[in-house]
């Protein structure tokens, strides 16, 4: 989340695309998505908004009282503003919505660990005050002219779903009471007198402690760099050795900052006892890597014949080793048969990512699944994880990263199958 305007406008940014089926977790998520689902006149269009916002295709998301807001980019690559309206609740309804909910203790502590307690639903209801929304309620706006919901909007609120999963403070937010406003509101309404405590008894701990050998501070931990550091100057009046091209050497230096970089943050990132052992690069990875930006295309001719591929190949596999390093260029050069168990695992995954109706004809070779009659693939990696490829020129290249779930990747591939072709 960024910053929020006077409480009364909070913006999130784009997601990733969603691992499995499920957009909503929670009941109150289930309920915001039953909303769009029961009223879309078109399922087709509810469809492809939930394949769009899969592949995480959805912008930042804009939340203020009466209205969301986000730029959705559609499968053709084009972009469209999409606005899905909600009626804010009025001061009156506001007024009997908190004094209900202080009169039960669980209901504040619920809203205090970011839970919607079904019972102060139920008793808002009750009482005429509807919080979550019901058919009907979700009332679309689209700049590319559908009067329903179209996927641009169907998206966008399979997208809310997820943050009201996280916060439902978005579904209040919207029904007109901002975060910090409505805390505030809850809290001067069960405030009560607190009697002092009394002094507790026993030994006072900061005395104690300074009685006893004082050890020096730990040291500060220094902070992970943002960037790579810059490699050193070769700027100097000395003429380089014989057989020393100093734009290779400059280059090298960098791809060694990038790459230990790289080693650092998963070091900081993972426990000690999870810490694997850096494995060397073979000399087809390491040409890989060090193709990554290379400046002179001398350079890269170079490093093509020196890894026994064409340029094509390498520059095939710079973009993997960009996406992915080692694994991903591994999935891009090797093709293996899976196991008995790893495939029944890939088939199940394959057969659980879509709908019945939506399931794409895939044609299986090895650990390769090729769309039938479209320039899509997925690829199955050792360790379970899917990698997006597109058909561009009679050759598979890499599409984007990986996802847990065939079907993210999937509509990665087909995302990237849209654009125009290099």
């Amino acid at each position: 989340m960024t910053g929020h305007d006077g409480d009364t406008e909070r913006t999130f940014a784009a997601l990733p695309p969603a691992h499995g089926r499920g957009f909503a977790q929670t009941w109150w998520g289930q309920a915001w998505l039953r909303a769009l689902e029961d009223a879309a006149l078109d399922s087709g269009q509810v469809k492809a908004g939930r394949r769009i916002a899969r592949a995480g295709a959805v912008g930042a998301v804009s939340v203020r009282p009466g209205r969301i807001t986000a730029v959705v980019q559609d499968r053709d690559r084009t972009t469209h503003r999409a606005d899905v309206l909600l009626a804010e609740l009025s001061a009156e309804q506001w007024d009997r919505l908190l004094d209900m909910a202080v009169e039960r203790a669980g209901h504040v502590a619920a809203l205090l660990d970011r839970e919607m307690p079904p019972h102060l639903v139920e008793d808002a209801a009750s009482a005429g005050i509807e919080l979550l929304p019901g058919l009907g309620d979700l009332e679309p706006e689209c700049d590319c002219g559908a009067w329903d919901h179209c996927g641009h909007t169907a998206a966008l609120c399979y997208q809310v779903a997820r943050l009201l999963d996280q916060d439902p403070f978005v579904l209040l937010l919207m029904r007109g009471r901002g975060e910090h406003a409505l805390l505030d509101d809850l809290q001067d309404r069960s405030a009560a007198p607190v009697e002092e405590a009394p002094e507790p008894e026993g030994v006072d701990a900061a005395e104690a402690y300074a009685a006893g050998d004082i050890l020096p501070p730990l040291p500060v931990t220094a902070e992970r760099p943002e960037k790579p550091g810059p490699p050193p100057s070769l700027d100097t009046e000395a003429l380089p050795g014989a057989g020393v091209d100093p734009v290779a050497v400059r280059h090298l230096a960098a791809r060694t900052a990038v790459e230990a970089h790289r080693l650092l943050t998963e070091a900081l990132r993972q426990p000690p006892e999870q810490l694997a052992a850096v494995r060397e690069l073979t000399v087809d990875q390491d040409a890989a890597r060090l193709a990554v930006d290379a400046p002179d295309p001398a350079l890269t001719e170079r490093l093509a014949v020196g890894s026994g591929r064409d340029p094509q190949s390498l520059a095939d596999a710079t973009r993997a080793w960009r996406l992915g390093g080692a694994e991903a260029l591994a999935v891009l050069e090797e093709e293996w048969a899976p196991s008995g168990g790893t495939l029944a695992r890939a088939r199940a995954a394959l057969d659980s990512a879509w709908d019945e109706d939506e399931r794409p004809s895939l044609r299986a070779e090895g650990n390769r699944w090729t769309v039938v009659g479209a320039p899509a693939q997925v690829r199955l990696g050792r360790d379970g994880r899917w990698w997006p490829y597109r058909q561009e020129r009679e050759r598979w290249i890499l599409a984007g990263p990986a996802a847990l779930d065939p079907a993210t990747a999937l509509s990665s591939a087909e995302l990237s199958s849209a654009e125009p072709q290099r």
